[in-house]
């Protein structure tokens, strides 16, 4: 159970913030294989069906290797996108950025970390710009395709690249959460698109009190 939230409520913000994006990003059908393949990833993320998360090493903006690991002693915000998004992960991520400032110094105990879901397009010099445009603490990753999948499957993170007919170019369809990991990296909950900057500071602020 996602904590703060209840189940069916949480739910139907999910399958609404989802739906969403599929209309937003395609004007194509999506696959069955996508839908079953975002079902299940939602499914057991909603069921607490295995764990959520876990160790991870990738490549920073400056090229350096960096592990979760790096981050213990804060607690991390966590978010998954592509810096071509029109709409979702611009307005997500400006939401991180904007509780990290309403906390005041207690804010200093939290790292942003942003991970590219599309590293064809999001290079080094693309992505010191970007998520730092957020928040200057922002943490940009990176890595091969292989190795953003595994990360992004283990926080049951659904991403597809989509090539509308008719174009030379391609979205990225995703999962949009913001997850929040313990000091330990470890998983707390997520907060789904839309969710109010107050409830947010509420229980950051619940953990932020936890040593």
């Amino acid at each position: 159970m996602l904590k703060g939230w209840r189940a069916p409520a949480l739910l139907a913000v999910i399958l609404a913030a989802a739906g969403g994006a599929y209309l937003y990003l395609r004007d194509d059908v999506p696959t069955e294989g996508a839908r079953a393949g975002a079902a299940r990833l939602m499914n057991d993320l909603m069921s607490g069906k295995g764990p959520v998360g876990g160790p991870f090493t990738l490549t920073d903006q400056d090229g350096g290797r960096r592990s979760l690991s790096d981050f213990r002693g804060r607690l991390v915000l966590l978010y998954f996108g592509f810096t071509y998004c029109p709409d979702i992960c611009p307005t997500d991520l400006m939401s991180v950025g904007n509780l990290i400032r309403s906390l005041g110094g207690e804010g200093d105990q939290l790292q942003p970390v942003f991970v590219t879901l599309d590293p064809e397009r999001d290079t080094r010099k693309v992505l010191r710009a970007y998520a730092t445009s957020f928040h200057p603490r922002f943490v940009s990753l990176s890595g091969t395709e292989d190795e953003i999948r595994r990360v992004a499957t283990s926080y049951k993170v659904f991403f597809e690249k989509v090539r509308p007919p008719g174009t030379n170019t391609y979205f990225i369809d995703h999962s949009a959460y913001v997850f929040l990991l313990d000091r330990e990296g470890r998983f707390i909950t997520l907060f789904p698109p839309g969710t109010p900057q107050e409830r947010m500071a509420e229980m950051v602020r619940e953990q932020l009190q936890k040593r």
